[in-house]
């Protein structure tokens, strides 16, 4: 039975997925995404999105990725679900696996593939993930409304899930490893102004307490080396994320990190004809406006990469 063959694979589904299904719909190449583990990407755990252009009153996350993927369908993208599971960049065309059994052959990939949130690395919150554990402040924060949580991170993130978290809860303890934040000086600004945050410094975790829920954290202090207990409900752990990227690891240049280089300027990777776009290559802003950006350039790339494939082609035929 012959492979399935398509002229541009996109993978991964949040803003830089779809954008680049837009484009490279409208340009006639129809392309084929395949959403992954987590359709509509990290913004369908997101509420309000006030900052992406032309949302003058905001947009709750998941619609707005709703409205990504209906514009993509409206030009023609095939979105499939199903994951990427393997692929082999070694050649041309190229050729991935889905779901660890079907292969499709793709002129030209498009990795939208996203991140992921890290977790600290403790059995306690692993075993208590779902039980008051949470790497989403905005998707879990209503479930404790009036309640005590903490919070480890000392980034932006961390610093907005902290503000988010203090409008809802009755105590936010922000834990932060150094005697310093890494977030901007304005995100620092409205954690040091919300009455109801403590900042813990030079603060480490322990253990999340809990047999069924979570009803405390021990953290230990990294300079004195003293130990505490927290009488809180809540454990979120906003530490940052990891790209998804694992399975081209074997083809395409990344840094220690995980995260894909692409040649500045573009999406291009090492690989040609395989481009990367969205939070899988960017490690600085990390925004939906900039990934739907890279998706555009993603297109673009892959539109051009096909035309002079396509002329090769057809001087080598002659």
């Amino acid at each position: 039975m012959a492979k399935e063959r398509v002229k541009v694979l996109i993978v991964g589904s949040g803003p830089a997925g779809f954008t680049a299904a837009i484009y490279a719909a409208r340009a006639g190449m129809k392309p084929v995404l395949y959403q992954g583990g987590q359709p509509g990407g990290q913004l369908t755990i997101t509420t309000d999105v006030e900052n992406y252009p032309g949302y003058p009153d905001g947009i709750m996350g998941p619609q707005m990725m709703v409205d990504f993927q209906k514009q993509a369908e409206r030009f023609g993208t095939d979105i499939r679900s199903g994951m990427i599971t393997g692929a082999d960049f070694s050649g041309w065309p190229h050729k991935v696996t889905v779901d660890n059994k079907e292969e499709i052959e793709a002129e030209s990939v498009i990795i939208s593939t996203g991140a992921s949130a890290k977790w600290l690395g403790l059995e306690s919150e692993q075993r208590l993930n779902g039980r008051g554990v949470s790497a989403c402040a905005v998707c879990d924060g209503f479930f404790f409304r009036g309640q005590d949580v903490a919070i480890v991170g000392a980034g932006d993130t961390a610093a907005e899930e902290a503000t988010y978290l203090s409008k809802l809860v009755s105590k936010v303890y922000m834990l932060v490893r150094r005697d310093e934040m890494r977030a901007s000086k304005i995100m620092q600004q409205r954690v040091m102004n919300a009455p109801n945050i403590e900042v813990l410094w030079n603060t480490e975790t322990v253990e999340v307490q809990g047999d069924d829920e979570v009803n405390g954290v021990k953290v230990r202090n990294t300079e004195t080396g003293e130990e505490r207990e927290l009488p809180v409900q809540g454990f979120f752990v906003a530490i940052g994320h990891k790209p998804n990227t694992d399975i081209f690891k074997d083809y395409i240049d990344m840094d220690d990190a995980g995260y894909i280089k692409t040649i500045p300027g573009t999406s291009k990777t090492n690989v040609p004809g395989v481009f990367a776009t969205g939070d899988a290559q960017d490690k600085n802003y990390r925004q939906a406006v900039t990934a739907a950006g890279s998706g555009c350039m993603g297109a673009l790339d892959a539109e051009r990469f096909i035309a002079e494939k396509e002329v090769e082609m057809q001087e080598a035929a002659v």
